[in-house]
């Protein structure tokens, strides 16, 4: 430890020695490996970087942070771009999420302006006393926690709290007593995020951990188990119940994770494995199983049958389902029997899609979209009618029930691009939307001079692409203005509108906002999906791109103006743009990004993603998976745009050489003189809670884009910020 810290202060004095002379850090080794891959030779130069645990890999990361930081903390306008965020934040009194109803106690997180995170209250009835629950902030002196997730027991008498701490993605579950706040002996290590479900009598509850809470450990989700814990007992003693090896005939694969829950209604046992295919994997049985040493399970539905959700109300299963029908039906069976391939049609496929299902005790409520904005139909299961729910405006809508298992009542939602969002709450039987008490109206400024345009544009191939353009009344289309690209295009993750105080911050700079709807994602169907899908993938970046010049074709932007934005499984979107296109952006981020793709594999949320993205295991999948690795279409001497990769330490999801590896390529390769900077977070992970982590994280990002992108307030007067680059 002593040799680490001195080895640390070393290279921090040489980061400061290095800023000070503005002189660029030292490009990274180039140690190659070569792989071949069907006939196909790769050559990998920074293999090195994925050893998280070797020192010179940590020393490496350590001195790309220091020296970004030491160049972001000198961009002009980020710490007021802070101060904005503060600001904005603020100006709700309250946030409340995550309300949830036991009997006549309603849970839920409330957020003060003045805290970084959340912390957990109850109250009896909807208008009753408020109490404190459970600070994180106060839990353990000295230590920085927040809470993932909270479930309270049936009776409302315990809660299981899931405890992350330091930005750190991996949960630690806590029982908690509702009257007496007094902490029970279990301490359950290792649950990302923290979801349980507990027993109808509420003497235990379920749960899957990972194997390790190590995010460099590849092995950590690999043959997980579902477990039943019941209180007070020892956690190492927690039976299997659902895994693997507990059931080898039911055909688990190693990266598939078995999650187990009940029906609303408690009648029903779930045994389903939780995967990126959208087509669920689900067996039933009785609940009283749990008791047995072997659960005896029944098929209710397999990829094939296409189900992607279904709830329970009384006998009937409600089936939301894309088999045959792209844009989504609703299927009716028996609870008792399913029979997905036998049920009946309840909604048939319509022009809009269907993009959720949920469910009150008697009233099932679908979400429609038309590819941007959302409505909601609900459905009395007793006189079998549909209905409308009104909306205020149009946008994003969904509906949250209180206590589906005991009545119907719930919280509708609705923002948009251009509208924060608006809670209700909402009774079926009486139709009417009113203000719900865990709603706090607010007023931003410059919010009523937003303007949303929707419009398709033409991709690469002539198919008609939705983009969503944000920005303030008065501007000129002379190219003049920034603006900030952002695009997805996975999972069948639709770009649905959100209002963001943080993007609120720079359009009131006059940023232009544009949100990219690439194929990838489902804002036209299942077809849309599978059209940016392992072979088709390019799709997802050419549309981006296409939406990109068009930006710049209208005068919205110009090339010198432009700056992309991905992040997650985005990063495949961004990092091909890049190196398909670097002549289109004056800036991108590359945030939290999977940048490498034929190595995720080698990750530990990899294999989970091998539905989505491919394996290279197949000869297909692998030479899509290499036609989509940003990495590997790096080239020397390409004046490529300022670039700004994100990583986080804590990052169970996408590991921090994913972008690392693409930030040492990048700064070896490029010939623009433009920065290449790789930003490591050691207090987040995919993301945080924690808002003054989130509000710098962004602020870094986005100061560091205006600034390359010459937004005037954030240039520095004798421009030595754009010496102070990584280049070869």
């Amino acid at each position: 430890m002593k040799i680490y810290v001195a080895t640390l202060s070393g290279y921090l004095l040489a980061i400061c020695s290095l800023f000070a002379q503005n002189k660029p850090l030292s490009p990274a080794p180039k140690r190659p490996v070569t792989d071949t891959y069907f006939g196909k030779a790769v050559i990998d130069n920074y293999r090195w970087l994925e050893d998280l645990n070797n020192q010179e890999v940590k020393d490496w990361f350590k001195t790309q942070g220091d020296y970004t930081n030491a160049v972001l903390d000198q961009i002009p306008g980020r710490d007021s771009l802070i101060n904005t965020f503060v600001k904005y934040d603020a100006l709700m009194s309250a946030q409340y999420s995550g309300v949830r109803r036991k009997g006549n106690r309603y849970f839920y997180r409330k957020t003060l302006p003045t805290e970084n995170v959340g912390k957990i209250y109850v109250r009896d009835g909807k208008t009753g006393t408020e109490q404190l629950l459970f600070d994180p902030t106060t839990f353990v002196k000295g230590k920085t926690y927040s809470v993932s997730a909270y479930t309270p027991s049936p009776d409302g008498n315990k809660i299981v709290i899931g405890l992350q701490e330091g930005g750190g993605e991996y949960s630690t579950l806590r029982t908690l007593d509702v009257a007496t706040k007094a902490f029970g002996p279990e301490s359950i290590t290792a649950v990302f995020g923290g979801n349980i479900d507990w027993l109808p009598d509420g003497s235990g509850f379920l749960y899957t951990p990972d194997n390790s809470a190590d995010p460099k450990d590849p092995k950590a989700a690999i043959d997980t188990k579902a477990r039943l814990h019941r209180l007070s007992s020892d956690p190492q003693t927690d039976p299997i119940l659902f895994s693997r090896t507990k059931n080898p005939d039911l055909g688990i694969r190693p990266e598939q994770f078995p999650a187990m829950y009940f029906s609303d209604d408690h009648t029903q046992l779930y045994g389903r494995l939780e995967s990126v295919d959208r087509r669920l994997t689900v067996w039933l049985a009785s609940p009283a199983e749990v008791k047995k040493p072997a659960i005896t399970w029944k098929k209710l539905t397999t990829p094939s049958d296409s189900v992607t959700a279904f709830v329970k109300v009384g006998s009937k299963l409600y089936l939301q389902s894309i088999k045959g029908a792209s844009k989504g039906q609703i299927l009716v069976t028996d609870a008792d029997n399913p029979n997905p391939a036998n049920a009946t049609i309840l909604l048939a496929q319509g022009q809009k899609n269907i993009t959720r299902i949920v469910a009150s005790k008697d009233y099932l409520f679908v979400t429609l979209s038309d590819g941007i904005n959302e409505t909601i139909r609900l459905y009395d299961t007793r006189t079998n009618t549909w209905n409308d729910i009104p909306l205020p405006f149009t946008g994003t809508a969904g509906v949250e029930p209180y206590d589906p298992a005991h009545n119907n009542d719930v919280q509708v939602y609705v923002m948009s691009w251009n509208n924060p969002v608006m809670i209700y709450d909402y009774t079926p039987e009486d139709r009417k939307l009113v203000s719900s008490v865990f709603y706090v109206p607010v007023q931003y400024p410059g919010v009523a001079d937003l303007v949303v345009e929707e419009v398709e544009i033409p991709g690469h191939d002539g198919i008609l692409v939705p983009l969503s353009i944000i920005y303030r009344k008065g501007l000129k289309r002379d190219g003049s203005a920034a603006c900030l690209m952002s695009g997805y295009g996975a999972y069948g993750m639709s770009g649905t509108p959100y209002f963001s105080r943080r993007n609120l911050a720079l359009l009131n700079k006059g940023v232009v906002l544009a949100e990219t709807h690439p194929r990838g994602g489902s804002e036209k169907g299942q077809a849309w999906y599978q059209a940016g899908f392992k072979t088709t993938k390019p799709n997802t970046w050419k549309d981006f791109i296409a939406s990109g010049d068009y930006l710049i074709k209208k005068g919205y932007t110009s090339p010198g103006k432009l700056i992309g934005m991905g992040t997650s499984a985005g990063g495949v979107l961004i990092g091909r743009a890049i190196t398909e296109r670097p002549d289109l952006f004056a800036a991108a981020i590359s945030n939290v990004s999977c940048s490498n793709a034929l190595r995720m594999e080698n990750s530990l949320n990899g294999p989970l993603n091998i539905p989505e993205f491919g394996t290279v295991k197949d000869s297909t999948e692998c030479m899509a998976l290499y036609e989509m690795d940003a990495l590997h279409h790096v080239k020397e001497g390409t004046k490529y745009p300022a670039v700004l990769c994100v990583g986080g330490m804590n990052d169970p999801r996408v590991v921090a050489w994913q972008p690392g590896k693409f930030a040492a390529a990048l700064q070896n390769a490029t010939s623009s003189g433009k920065p290449v900077l790789m930003q490591v977070n050691y207090d987040n992970g995919h993301f945080t809670e924690d808002k003054k982590v989130t509000f710098r994280n962004f602020a870094n990002m986005y100061a560091f884009a205006l600034w390359q992108a010459g937004h005037p307030d954030f240039q520095q007067a004798n421009a030595q910020l754009n010496k102070v680059t990584v280049k070869k």
